[in-house]
C-alpha cells in the first residue's frame, strides 16, 4: 500500500532527527536525553546513544519502545543548511548549487552532496566542498560558544 504524503513527510522529519540530540518523555515517567541513532517505522521505537536520565545516569545505548513515548523533542538549533548553500553559491557558477530544502541536502555541480552530517563524495571537488563545510561548522560552533558566555 502506498504511503500518504503526510506519512512520507512524517518519516522524513523523523529521519532528520537521526544524529541529533533529543529528549524523550515516556508514559512511565522517565525522561531521557541522548543522540538519536535510529527508529523503527513500524513501532516508532527509537534508539538513543549516550543517553542520560533525569537523575544523571548514563546509558551507552537505550531502546525506547514506541508505545511508551509521549513526546520526542529535538534540543539543538537546526543546522543552517540554507546559509551554507549561500556560501557555496558565492564560490561556484550560478545554478551549480542546488539546495533541496525538503530533503535537507545541498548538491554541488551535480556531483557532491552535503547534509548536516557532512560531505558525500571524493576527489578535488569534494575536498574543496569539505573545506568550506568544515569552516562553516567551526564558525557556527564559535557563534554558539560566544552566545553562551
Amino acid at each position: 500500500m502506498a504511503q500518504s504524503t503526510g506519512a512520507r513527510h512524517f518519516f522524513k522529519e523523523l529521519a532528520s532527527l537521526i544524529g541529533a540530540t533529543v529528549v524523550v518523555s515516556t508514559n512511565t515517567g522517565k525522561t531521557l536525553t541522548g543522540k538519536m541513532r535510529g527508529y523503527d517505522p513500524a513501532t516508532l521505537s527509537v534508539v538513543l546513544a549516550d543517553a542520560r536520565d533525569s537523575k544523571g545516569t548514563l546509558y551507552h545505548r537505550v531502546v525506547i519502545t514506541g508505545h511508551t513515548i509521549l513526546e520526542l523533542v529535538k534540543t539543538e538549533d537546526p543546522f543552517d543548511l540554507k546559509g551554507l548553500a549561500e556560501q557555496f553559491e558565492t564560490l561556484f557558477p550560478p545554478g551549480e548549487v542546488r539546495f533541496l530544502e525538503d530533503a535537507r541536502v545541498i548538491v554541488v555541480l551535480n556531483k557532491v552532496r552535503v547534509t548536516e552530517q557532512g560531505v558525500e563524495g571524493t576527489g578535488p571537488l569534494a575536498d574543496r566542498v569539505r573545506k568550506v563545510y568544515t569552516r562553516f561548522v567551526e564558525e557556527q560552533q564559535a557563534k554558539v560558544e560566544e552566545d553562551s558566555t
